[in-house]
């Protein structure tokens, strides 16, 4: 594929950028490139981060989600695996697709309905006020005007309670999870330590606590067969990740 070249403030979301590099190189979104597209996608976010622009969580997620199909595109013994998270990938990226052109059928449509003109009029209207009140419907008026003011009130705290967060999935967490593991057992295999991830975000922090472990030189990956082998160097958790959380809902 070609070097990046265009505004990097144009794309609404991951997906939006997802599309625009298919399209950029007439690529079928039901036979995409894995491999060549991830580097397509962290060649953007390189360049976000090198121009000190903000770099929105969700791109940061859609790239860890790529590198993860990626990596799981590379083993064999996960083919099954990985045709399903390219199938998921697939049907959304149609469904954004879908959306956009829906999007632009219907601007179109709009188009000149939001102006209209008329002929002036030949009077200028009766500006009397002629209805009647009866004195009850003007004391609730007078009422619902004076409540008025304490409605734009925030809320109190109170009224919050009962509402469930989003879980929070801190990627410090995720890293001591991973060391205590090593040190239990210090081989073992790179998929075992997602098999009891309850959620995408879970999935997400650990697959960024495992890179940042390899970064800092606390864990070796080493491929074994058709599988990735994880050992400990380091049995020191000290390590600099970038991300303290991954939300759930971003």
């Amino acid at each position: 594929m070609d070097a990046i070249s265009y505004k990097l403030d144009v794309f609404e979301g991951p997906l939006d950028l997802l599309l625009h590099l298919i399209s950029k190189h007439k690529i079928d979104i039901n036979d995409i490139p894995i491999l060549l597209l991830v580097e397509q996608y962290l060649d953007y976010v390189r360049q976000m981060k090198e121009e000190d622009m903000e770099v929105a969580s969700e791109f940061l997620e859609m790239a860890a989600r790529l590198i993860y199909i990626k990596t799981v595109s590379l083993l064999p013994v996960h083919e099954e695996e990985a045709d399903e998270l390219k199938k998921e990938l697939q049907g959304e990226l149609l469904e954004y697709q879908d959306c956009q052109i829906m999007a632009k059928k219907l601007a179109k449509q709009a188009n000149g309905f939001d102006h209209y003109s008329r002929k002036p009029e030949k009077f200028p209207p009766d500006m009397t006020y002629t209805r009647l009140h009866q004195p009850i419907e003007l004391l609730k008026a007078y009422i619902n005007a004076v409540g008025r003011g304490k409605r734009n009130l925030p809320p109190p705290i109170e009224a919050f309670s009962g509402i469930v967060a989003h879980k929070i999935v801190p990627i410090r967490e995720r890293v001591s999870y991973i060391m205590g593991s090593l040190f239990r057992k210090k081989k073992q295999r790179f998929v075992s330590f997602f098999e009891k991830a309850e959620s995408r975000s879970e999935m997400v922090a650990t697959f960024l606590a495992i890179l940042s472990l390899a970064k800092d030189k606390k864990i070796a990956l080493t491929q074994i067969d058709d599988d990735l082998e994880v050992e400990m160097l380091d049995s020191d958790i000290n390590v600099d990740v970038e991300d303290d959380y991954i939300n759930e809902n971003e």
